[in-house]
C-alpha cells in the first residue's frame, strides 16, 4: 500500500484539463512495489503559472503535462531537453533543486507502437489535430520514414505550420472517403474527441467509411481505452493501436527520469495492469 503521508514523502504530479487516474495508479502501484517513499497527485490547474511556481517551490519532483498546456508551459521551465525543443512541446518536467528541465516521452512512445506494431513506412497516413501531442506523433512518423502524410485541422495557421515543418500535407477538414475524399491506410486521432468527460465523448473522430478504407486506426486518446473510434475499427477488423498503450509507455519514460529506476517487465506489467482495472 502506498506509505501513510510524511514530511520525507517525494511528490510527483500531473496537470491536466480533464485529469484521469491512468498516471496515478501507474505511479502509485510502482512506488509500492519498489518500496519507494513517494506520492503520485493528478490536478486540473486554474493557473498554468501558478501551479508551475509551486512545482518550483514546494520542491515537487517531477510533474506530468496533458492537453492543452504541452506548449504553453514552455515559457515556464528553465531548461529544454531536446526531445521537448525539437517539436515545442513539454509533456514531463523534472525538478532539480528548484531548476526544472522539460522533456516529451510522447515522442518515444508513439516511436516504439509504430515498431512495434511493423506498420509499414509506405502507408498513407491521415491525422487530425495540431496541438503539442500531434506534434510528438508528427515528429516520430517523419523520423520513422513515413512520407505520404496528411495533417488535417480547422486551425490553419497551427495545422499548416505543422505540416510544413515536417514536409508535410495539410487539409482542414477530412471529406468522407467514396465520397470524393482521399483515404488512407493510417489514420491517427490526436484530438479531444472520443475523451471520457468531454463534449465529444461519444462521437467518432474519423468517418465509418474513413474506417472501413484503412488498414491501421491509431488513437492517441487514453481515456478510456477503448474509445468510440477504437471499437468501430475493431468492429472493422482493422489493426488498433490505444491512447492506453501511449499512456504506458509514456508514463513508464517519466519513472524513469523522476526516479532514476527503471522497473522490471514483471513490475512494469503489474503496473499496467493495476492502472487499466479501474
Amino acid at each position: 500500500m502506498v506509505p501513510i503521508l510524511n514530511k520525507d514523502m517525494t511528490l510527483c504530479i500531473s496537470l491536466s484539463a480533464r485529469p484521469s487516474n491512468n498516471g496515478t495508479r501507474f505511479h502509485n502501484h510502482l512506488y509500492e512495489q519498489l518500496g519507494l517513499n513517494w506520492i503520485y497527485k493528478a490536478f486540473a490547474p486554474t493557473d498554468l503559472a501558478q501551479a508551475i511556481a509551486g512545482v518550483r517551490g514546494l520542491g515537487i519532483r517531477g510533474c506530468a503535462v496533458s492537453m492543452p498546456y504541452k506548449e504553453d508551459v514552455i515559457a515556464l521551465v528553465d531548461v529544454m531537453d531536446p526531445s521537448a525543443e525539437a517539436i515545442d512541446s513539454v509533456n514531463t518536467i523534472v525538478n532539480d533543486g528548484g531548476r526544472l528541465s522539460a522533456y516529451n516521452t510522447d515522442y518515444t512512445a508513439i516511436e516504439q507502437l509504430l515498431q512495434r506494431n511493423a506498420v509499414p513506412t509506405s502507408y498513407s497516413v491521415q491525422l487530425q489535430g495540431s496541438g503539442g501531442m500531434a506534434k510528438a506523433t508528427v515528429a516520430a512518423l517523419r523520423d520513422a520514414g513515413f512520407t505520404d502524410v496528411t495533417v488535417i485541422a480547422r486551425n490553419e495557421a497551427a495545422g499548416r505550420a505543422l505540416a510544413e515543418l515536417y514536409g508535410f500535407a495539410w487539409r482542414a477538414e477530412l471529406a468522407p472517403a467514396g465520397a470524393g475524399g482521399p483515404t488512407a491506410d493510417m489514420l491517427i486521432n490526436v484530438t479531444p474527441v472520443g475523451m471520457a468527460g468531454g463534449p465529444d465523448a461519444q462521437a467518432l473522430s474519423f468517418p465509418q467509411e474513413a474506417v472501413a478504407a484503412a488498414k491501421v486506426v491509431f488513437d492517441v486518446v487514453a481515456l478510456p481505452a477503448e474509445t468510440p473510434l477504437i471499437q468501430a475499427a475493431r468492429a472493422a477488423g482493422k489493426t488498433v493501436i490505444t491512447g492506453a498503450e501511449v499512456a504506458t509507455i509514456q508514463a513508464l519514460e517519466q519513472f524513469v527520469l523522476y526516479t532514476g529506476i527503471r522497473p522490471t517487465d514483471e513490475q512494469i506489467r503489474a503496473a499496467e495492469e493495476f492502472m487499466r482495472a479501474q
